[in-house]
C-alpha cells in the first residue's frame, strides 16, 4: 500500500485528534498533535509570565522566547501514545487545562510561531505516512496532502464532550463554561491574520455530531482504501 499524508482540520473538540491516533494505529503511521505543539508554547508563555490575566500576550517577548523552546514527542511504550514534551518535560498532562485553552488561540495566531511550527511539522511529515491534526493542516502545511479532512459537530455536543474529558481529568466546569470557550476560539481560529481555520478546496467534510468514534474511523479507513484502488486502476 502506497504511503500517504493524511491532514485532518477543523473546529475544537471535534474528535480530530481521537481519529487521528486511532487512524495513525490502523495504518501503522505516525501521529502528530499540532494543537499540542501550539499549547505547549502556551504553557511556556502561562509559566513564564508572557500572557497576563486578561488574556494579552506579549508577542515582542514570546517571538523572543522562541530560540528557548524545545518541542517535540516521545513514544509512551505503556500507553502506547506519543507524549508532548517541552524542554524535555513531558508536558502531556498540563496542557489540556482550561487555562491552556483560554490562550492558545491568541498564541497561535502569531505569525512568528507558527512559522516555527510549521518548519518543524513539514520535517516530522517529509516521510509520508503521517496523520497529522490541526487547523492549517491541509490548507498551509500539507497542502499536497492525499488525503484531506474538515472535521467538525453542533457545538452542543461538542461542548458535553469536552466537558466529559476535562471531568475525567479532574477539572470540572460547566456545560455552558466549556461552550463560550469553544465558541471563543473558534471565532479567533477562523478570524486569525496568520492561516486562519478554513476548508481546503480539496478537502471531505466530516460531520460527526451523529457518528460514534468506531463509525467514524470505519468512513475514513474505506476513503482510504477507495483512492488506493483508484490509483492501482490508473498505474495499473
Amino acid at each position: 500500500m502506497t504511503k500517504i499524508t493524511i491532514a485532518i482540520d477543523g473546529y475544537s473538540s471535534c474528535g480530530k485528534s481521537t481519529l487521528a491516533k486511532a487512524l495513525a494505529q490502523k495504518l501503522n503511521y505516525s501521529y502528530i498533535d499540532t494543537g499540542a505543539m501550539y499549547r505547549a508554547i502556551t504553557l511556556f508563555c502561562l509559566r513564564n509570565k508572557l500572557i497576563d490575566k486578561k488574556h494579552h500576550v506579549d508577542e515582542e517577548k514570546v517571538v523572543k522566547s522562541l530560540k528557548k523552546i524545545k518541542v517535540d514527542f516521545k513514544f509512551n511504550s505503556h500507553t502506547k501514545i506519543s507524549e508532548t514534551f517541552l524542554n524535555d518535560e513531558n508536558i502531556e498532562s498540563l496542557i489540556r487545562t482550561m487555562e491552556v485553552s483560554d490562550n492558545v488561540s491568541k498564541v497561535s495566531s502569531i505569525k512568528e510561531v507558527r512559522e516555527k511550527m510549521v518548519i518543524l511539522q513539514r520535517e516530522m511529515g517529509k516521510n509520508k505516512a503521517i496523520v497529522m491534526d490541526g487547523r492549517d493542516i491541509g490548507t498551509n502545511v500539507f497542502p499536497d496532502a492525499e488525503l484531506k479532512l474538515f472535521m467538525t459537530a453542533d457545538v452542543d455536543i461538542r461542548a458535553q464532550r469536552r466537558k466529559d474529558e476535562m471531568t475525567s481529568h479532574g477539572q470540572y466546569f460547566t456545560v455552558e463554561e466549556v461552550k463560550q470557550n469553544l465558541m471563543k476560539r473558534d471565532y479567533e481560529d477562523t478570524h486569525r491574520k496568520e492561516n486562519p481555520l478554513t476548508k481546503a478546496k480539496d478537502c471531505i467534510v466530516l460531520d460527526n455530531t451523529d457518528l460514534s468514534k468506531e463509525e467514524q474511523l470505519e468512513f475514513v479507513v474505506k476513503l482510504i482504501a477507495d483512492m488506493q484502488l483508484t490509483r492501482e486502476g490508473v498505474t495499473g
